[in-house]
C-alpha cells in the first residue's frame, strides 16, 4: 500500500487521511476482536499517530482495559457507531486503524496473525504469515517484526 490513504465512517459524518506507509497490518484473532468486529477476527493497520488527520466530523470514545491491565481508547464515528481506530496506553506513538474503513480496501493483506488459538476453525491462515498462538510478549510484532 501506498501513502496517502482515505476513510471513513458507514454514514460519511467522520472522514480522515492517512499520509504515511502503515507499519504492520494484523489479523487478531481473540474473543474481544471478534465481538467488536461481529467476524471471526478484526484487522488492524498500525500506524504512527501523526500519520492519522481527521478531515471531517470529531471522534468519540470509551476505554477498555485489556486481560493483562492494559487500557485502550477506543475511537468511533458518534453518529454511527463505526469504530475507527484504537490506541493502547502502553504505545502512545502509534494507532490501531480498523483498515476496514479505508476507502480502497483491495490490497490489504494481514501479515501476521495474534491469538490464533481462539481463530474460528474454518479460517485459513496464510503458510507465509507470521503466527502467534496469544499475545506475543514482544512489542516487536508491532513494528512487523516477528520477535
Amino acid at each position: 500500500m501506498e501513502s496517502p490513504f482515505e476513510g471513513g465512517c458507514e454514514c460519511g459524518a467522520v472522514r480522515y487521511r492517512i499520509t504515511g506507509e502503515p507499519v504492520v497490518i494484523y489479523a487478531c484473532h481473540c474473543t474481544v476482536c471478534q465481538s467488536q468486529s461481529g467476524s471471526a477476527f478484526g484487522m488492524a493497520m498500525r500506524i504512527p499517530k501523526e500519520h492519522f488527520h481527521l478531515t471531517r466530523g470529531t471522534l468519540k470514545s470509551f476505554h477498555r482495559e485489556g486481560s493483562k491491565g492494559n487500557v485502550f481508547t477506543n475511537s468511533f464515528c458518534g453518529d454511527c457507531g463505526t469504530r475507527i481506530h484504537h490506541q493502547s496506553k502502553r504505545n502512545t506513538a502509534q494507532i490501531s486503524l480498523k483498515p476496514g474503513t479505508l476507502d480502497e480496501t483491495g490490497s490489504l493483506v494481514p501479515t501476521h496473525h495474534a491469538w490464533t488459538r481462539s481463530a474460528q476453525s474454518w479460517v485459513r491462515i496464510p503458510d507465509d504469515a507470521v503466527v502467534f498462538e496469544t499475545q506475543p510478549e514482544s512489542p516487536a510484532w508491532l513494528m512487523g517484526k516477528k520477535d
